[in-house]
C-alpha cells in the first residue's frame, strides 16, 4: 500500500513539473515552481496546483 502511495505521489509530481514547464509563466517562475515541487514534493505539488495554475490563467 505504501508503494502505491509513493508511485502516485511521484506520478503527480511529474505531472506538476511537466505542467509547470508547459505553462505561460516566465522562465524564473517556472524554475521556482519546479524546484519547489522537487524539494518539497507533497506541499510543492499541492501549492502549484492551487496557486501556480491560477497564476497562469490570470497571465
Amino acid at each position: 500500500m505504501e508503494s502505491l502511495f509513493a508511485m502516485l505521489l511521484v506520478l503527480l509530481d511529474i505531472v506538476a513539473i511537466v505542467d509547470a514547464m508547459k505553462g505561460a509563466l516566465s522562465a524564473e517562475k517556472k524554475i521556482l515552481w519546479i524546484v519547489l515541487i522537487i524539494i518539497v514534493p507533497v506541499v510543492g505539488m499541492f501549492l502549484y496546483f492551487l496557486l501556480g495554475r491560477m497564476e497562469q490563467q490570470s497571465t
